[in-house]
C-alpha cells in the first residue's frame, strides 16, 4: 500500500458512506413522522436496545436523545434477558436497532415487550425481518454496499443507524421547543455547560469590591480607589449613581503622555465617557465576546437602571473556564 492507494481508500469510504445517506434521505417517509410522535407520547423513557456496533450506536443515540429533552437509556440486549429487563415498565418505548433485523438476543426480548404492552420502534435495514415486523413502527437504514470491501464490517450501515438516530433526537427537540437553557440543564459540566450556565453576576466584583467615583473626585484620589480595589479600572458615577464614564489604567498613561496636570483634574475630565457595558443578567461567555471584539480585559456590569452593579474581568472568565 502507498500514499496514493490509502488516500485512495479513505476517499472510497466516504463517498460509499455519502450514497448510503443520500439514500436514506430517500427511504424516510411518514414512518418517521409516526416513531417521532410514539416517542412524544411516551411517558416513560425511550430504552434503545442494540447488540455488537449497533449496540454501540444505539448507546449514542440513548445519549443524544438524552441530552435533548427525550428521557432515555441504553439496555444490553443479553443482560436484559438476565434481569435488566426489570429496568423497563409499563410506560416507556423500545427502540430496537439491528442491521439484520434478526438478532438472536434482541428476538428473545420480543414476547417480554408484548407481555409489557409497550410500543416498540425498530431501526434495521431488512424492512422483511422477524424484528421490522414484529414493531409497531419501522425506520429502514439499508444500505446497498458497505465501505468494507468483504461486506462484512459493519460501515456504512451503522453510519445510516446513527444518523437516523440523530434525526429523530433532533425532530423531537424542535417539537418540545428544546432550548438552550435546557441544553445547558443536560450539560452542566465542562465548557459547554459553562459556556451557558455561568452568568456575569456570578463573576462580577460587586458591593464593596466594585471601584466607584463622583464625576467631581480629583484625579489622585480616583488613583487611589483604583489600586484599592486592584481592577486596573474604576466606574464614575453622577449624583443619581449613573455611569458616566469609566477610568483604567490604559487611561492614567495617555492622561501623563498628555501632560494633564494632576493636581488639578477630576474624574469627569479624563474619564472614557460613555464606556462599553454589560447587563448583569448576560453570560458570562456573552461578556468575553465584548471583550474580544473590543480589545479590553474588563467590562462594567450594570442594572437594569444604567447604575454600576460591578466589574467583571477577562482573567475571571477564563479562570472558569468560559471558553
Amino acid at each position: 500500500m502507498t500514499d496514493k492507494t490509502l488516500v485512495a481508500s479513505g476517499k472510497r469510504t466516504i463517498e460509499i458512506e455519502t450514497q448510503a445517506l443520500q439514500r436514506l434521505g430517500s427511504l424516510l417517509d411518514e414512518s418517521f413522522a409516526d416513531a417521532c410522535e410514539c416517542l412524544l407520547e411516551t411517558r416513560g423513557r425511550v430504552i434503545v436496545i442494540g447488540m455488537g456496533k449497533s449496540g454501540h450506536i444505539a448507546r449514542k443515540v440513548a445519549a443524544t436523545l438524552a441530552s435533548t429533552g427525550t428521557p432515555s437509556f441504553f439496555v444490553h440486549p443479553a443482560e436484559a434477558g438476565h434481569g435488566d429487563m426489570g429496568m423497563i415498565t409499563h410506560e416507556d418505548t423500545v427502540l430496537a436497532i439491528s442491521n439484520s433485523g434478526s438478532t438472536d438476543e434482541i428476538l428473545a426480548l420480543l414476547p417480554l415487550i408484548k407481555v409489557l404492552g409497550i410500543p416498540m420502534i425498530s431501526m434495521t435495514g431488512n424492512p422483511d425481518s422477524p424484528i421490522a415486523k414484529s414493531s409497531d413502527f419501522h425506520l429502514n437504514v439499508g444500505v446497498e454496499v458497505e465501505a468494507c470491501p468483504m461486506g462484512l464490517a459493519p460501515t456504512a450501515s451503522t453510519t445510516t443507524a446513527l444518523v437516523m438516530g440523530d434525526a429523530l433526537a433532533i425532530a423531537l427537540l424542535e417539537t418540545r421547543g428544546f432550548t438552550s437553557d435546557d441544553f445547558a440543564f443536560s450539560h452542566p459540566a465542562g465548557a459547554l455547560g459553562k459556556r451557558l450556565l455561568i452568568k456575569v453576576s456570578d463573576l462580577m466584583y460587586s458591593g464593596a469590591q466594585l471601584p466607584r467615583v463622583p464625576l467631581e473626585m480629583p484625579l489622585k484620589k480616583v488613583l487611589l480607589e483604583m489600586s484599592a480595589k486592584g481592577l486596573g479600572i474604576t466606574t464614575v458615577v453622577d449624583q443619581y449613581n449613573n455611569l458616566k464614564g469609566v477610568f483604567t489604567d490604559g487611561d492614567l498613561r495617555r492622561v501623563l503622555d498628555a501632560n494633564i496636570d494632576l493636581n488639578m483634574a477630576t474624574a469627569a475630565d479624563v474619564m472614557h465617557a460613555d464606556p462599553f457595558r454589560i447587563q448583569d443578567n448576560k453570560l458570562a461567555a456573552d461578556a468575553l465576546g465584548v471583550m474580544e471584539e473590543r480589545k479590553i480585559t474588563a467590562l462594567v456590569v450594570v442594572d437594569e437602571h444604567n447604575h454600576p452593579a460591578g466589574v467583571i474581568h477577562l482573567h475571571d472568565i477564563l479562570r472558569a473556564g468560559v471558553i
